[in-house]
């Protein structure tokens, strides 16, 4: 009998855009491999080249995770839903309406008295039974930092504030761009071509001038995040990237402080709460970040405006009831949320005894170089490694060759969505996960025109033009920047996005 098998909107691209899958086989291990036989292109996300089942992928049977039970020999039937559920660049009981069920943060600073503007302005706050005035004083006196004012951060900070969190940190080193409105609801218009911390503070300090903002314009790095970190009593993960997620779990238990997590992509979110006290880390759910390139940004594969809006609220109410000591929080669950269907889902989390941060005899006692642990080399290796990987041709090379009316094949390697956007005159689209099956399409032999490649900014192009070299067209060059620099420097015209 078919047992279903849910697919997350990463995975499915590779199954026909098919949220709901069904396959026949006794066991996980079994269901899985009937799933990539019929769906071929899945595997390279699930299995490794050995056959081993990724472990940067969790695969839930209802709300338990099979490397709790017995693994991919874990028994399925028709009755039971087997969950898909892929790291993206993250149990107790239903929630309590008692003070009881944990035990509030120990403050860094002394409670201070609510002023009589404080209590007008939380007049909502204070007469909730579970904050009250000692609640409200609470909040005042926390510190709370955000890693990133992006999606997540933007509104995590946002009620944060409002709520009278006194402390905020921002830590985020990036400038507005127009293509940030969609889902940061921190900045306006005007704020484009702003550092992202000074138009944050400016606009939580608006909005509750009783906040103090504490803004770190620098990159969170192994050198300063136990400094950065260290100052507040909770940290709210808005990370974008693999190497930052590793990097704040682990400073995070390493100090001792809970961390708030959230991750988004397309139409699905994930929530979650780590390194409390006993509780699982980012490592016990992900023990090992995916290979560069396979797991796309948002940036590649976009995301829902308004996902990041429900996260992000969601870590802040988590922060909220970690500060005031109420309800039961994410640790221990993994919260998982279906913005298409509207569905949320949580599965049960439990700490790895053998993880090596937070497990019974942890091996990571200091903070590494995660950029070398998620397998992402130095920018100026990065950029040596893959001039000598491919080679390549720059923007206002390609408009002279055609200005000259050279042969060319310009193909372009992004998703068809993308494709409707902007487009470079005479390019063929194939997008790159088309692009094995449909090799026949490629001019080749001796006759074959240059060819040139091209997606968004230039990696997904460099693994297209990899490919072809290895299918033995070598006269494929990748075009730098992608599309992006032709539009910055060649044709302006183009909407950029």
């Amino acid at each position: 009998m078919p047992v279903r098998i849910l697919v997350p909107t990463p995975l499915r691209p590779f199954t026909g855009q098919q949220s709901i899958v069904a396959a026949e086989g006794a066991t996980v291990g079994a269901l899985l491999r009937a799933l990539t036989d019929t769906h071929p292109e899945l595997r390279p996300h699930l299995f490794s080249a050995e056959g081993k089942l990724r472990s940067f992928v969790n695969v839930y049977v209802n709300d338990d995770d099979i490397r709790h039970l017995k693994r991919e020999d874990t028994p399925v039937g028709p009755s039971d839903t087997v969950s898909i559920v892929p790291s993206v660049a993250g149990g107790s009981g239903g929630a309590s309406s008692t003070l009881s069920s944990q035990t509030p943060l120990t403050p860094l600073t002394p409670l201070t008295p609510l002023t009589n503007e404080e209590v007008q302005r939380y007049s909502r706050h204070l007469i909730i039974p579970e904050v009250g005035v000692e609640g409200q004083q609470r909040l005042k006196n926390a510190r709370v930092v955000c890693i990133g004012t992006g999606g997540l951060g933007s509104p995590a900070s946002l009620y944060l504030a409002a709520a009278g969190v006194g402390t905020l940190g921002l830590v985020d080193f990036d400038v507005v761009d127009v293509s940030n409105l969609q889902r940061q609801i921190l900045y306006s218009s005007a704020d484009v071509g702003r550092r992202k911390v000074e138009a944050a503070a400016s606009r939580l300090t608006s909005l509750n001038p009783e906040v103090r903002v504490v803004t770190h314009e620098a990159p969170l790095s192994s050198a300063n995040a136990l400094d950065i970190l260290g100052d507040y009593d909770v940290v709210v993960d808005g990370a974008d990237n693999f190497p930052t997620r590793y990097l704040v779990n682990d400073a995070c238990v390493l100090l001792g402080k809970p961390n708030a997590y959230g991750s988004i992509f397309r139409f699905d979110g994930q929530a979650s709460v780590f390194a409390t006290k006993g509780g699982p880390c980012y490592r016990c759910l992900y023990p090992e970040p995916p290979p560069p390139g396979l797991v796309p940004s948002c940036a590649e594969g976009g995301v829902l405006g308004v996902l990041p809006g429900i996260i992000g609220t969601i870590q802040a109410t988590e922060a909220i009831k970690l500060i005031l000591g109420i309800g039961n929080t994410l640790a221990g669950r993994l919260l998982l949320l279906d913005a298409l269907s509207m569905e949320f889902r949580t599965m049960k989390l439990r700490r790895d005894p053998a993880c090596p941060v937070c497990g019974d005899h942890p091996t990571v006692k200091a903070l590494i170089d995660y950029q070398q642990f998620c397998g992402i080399p130095g920018a100026a290796v990065t950029a040596a490694a893959a001039t000598a990987a491919v080679p390549e041709i720059a923007v206002d090379a390609l408009k002279s060759a055609i200005d000259r009316h050279e042969r060319l094949w310009i193909l372009d390697v992004r998703e068809p969505r993308e494709f409707e956007i902007c487009r470079i005159p005479g390019s063929t689209l194939i997008p790159l996960g088309e692009l094995p099956k449909r090799l026949s399409e490629i001019p080749r032999g001796a006759d074959a025109p240059p060819i040139v490649v091209h997606c968004k900014m230039g990696g997904r192009s460099a693994k297209a033009v990899a490919l072809l070299r290895e299918q033995g067209i070598t006269n494929a060059r990748n075009l730098t920047g992608g599309i992006l620099a032709w539009i910055d420097r060649v044709d302006p015209t183009l909407p950029k996005y």
